[in-house]
């Protein structure tokens, strides 16, 4: 089962290099971010024609995630646990059932948190505790379970062209680090970094400045596996050649594959 993220950045205008990715990839399931559309003008048909099951959880102008699925999703839930008041759609989970199981998958677009000395970064902190909170909830139901999305943090200096440059940035700021790594040492891996240690495996890269050109990117994009999932994974990948499409996100798919 091949399982991917992309932060799309706008649905509308990317529904082309969509298409064209899922044809070229063929991932049995993605997990979207800030599809910037309220749910009932979402363009679900050129995403059903291709194969994709849709489940959607969406709010105009802003964020906004979305799962497909080429099995069946069952128990879909949106919506991050612990705080009923924020109504941010940034948060949606699923089981997807396939011939062998079913594998609890989440896309997850985490708040930026810039600029730090404004009320953002308090609400990205709190958001990494209610994540972590579900996850250990999750975790004990040792189930298959892939939390894919746009995490919105830089784990290490080795994610980063220019750690000097981001050290005071919501992203990478070291009680952000900590935070994403308490989330990992409850038992999760990073599907890329479990496959390698280089530096320059970014996912995203601004607009401005020229950062493409200079690959002057950074990883913010994860995929956090499960011990379950993490036994079965035997492939990851950045499709970094995206970025160079015609008007292109500023992020691209990470995929795995797993042995299900």
């Amino acid at each position: 089962m091949r399982i991917a993220t992309w932060n799309i950045n706008s649905i509308r205008q990317r529904m082309d290099n969509l298409c064209a990715w899922l044809k070229e990839r063929q991932p049995d399931v993605v997990c979207l971010q800030e599809t910037k559309i309220t749910d009932d003008a979402f363009p679900r048909a050129p995403l059903e024609e291709l194969g994709y099951n849709l489940a959607i959880h969406g709010q105009k102008t802003f964020n906004g995630v979305a799962l497909l699925s080429r099995h069946p999703l069952e128990d879909v839930t949106p919506g991050l646990p612990g705080d009923p008041e924020d109504d941010h759609a940034r948060f949606l989970e699923a089981l997807v059932s396939h011939p062998g199981g079913t594998v609890r998958v989440a896309s997850i677009y985490l708040p930026n948190g810039n600029p730090v000395a404004s009320e953002k970064y308090p609400y990205k902190m709190k958001w990494l505790d209610r994540l972590h909170d579900y996850v250990g909830e999750r975790l004990k139901l040792e189930e298959e379970l892939v939390l894919a999305g746009d995490y919105n943090v830089i784990p290490a200096a080795e994610d980063v062209h220019n750690p000097a440059a981001w050290i005071e940035d919501a992203l990478f700021r070291p009680p952000t680090r900590e935070k994403f790594r308490a989330l990992t040492h409850l038992g999760l891996t990073d599907a890329i970094r479990a496959s390698s240690d280089a530096a320059g495996l970014y996912t995203f890269w601004d607009y401005q400045a020229g950062a493409w050109q200079k690959n002057n990117g950074i990883r913010i994009d994860h995929l956090l596996l499960s011990p379950r999932a993490a036994d079965r994974l035997t492939a990851s990948g950045i499709d970094k050649h995206v970025r160079n499409w015609e008007k292109p996100s500023d992020h691209v798919p990470v995929w795995i594959d797993l042995d299900v």
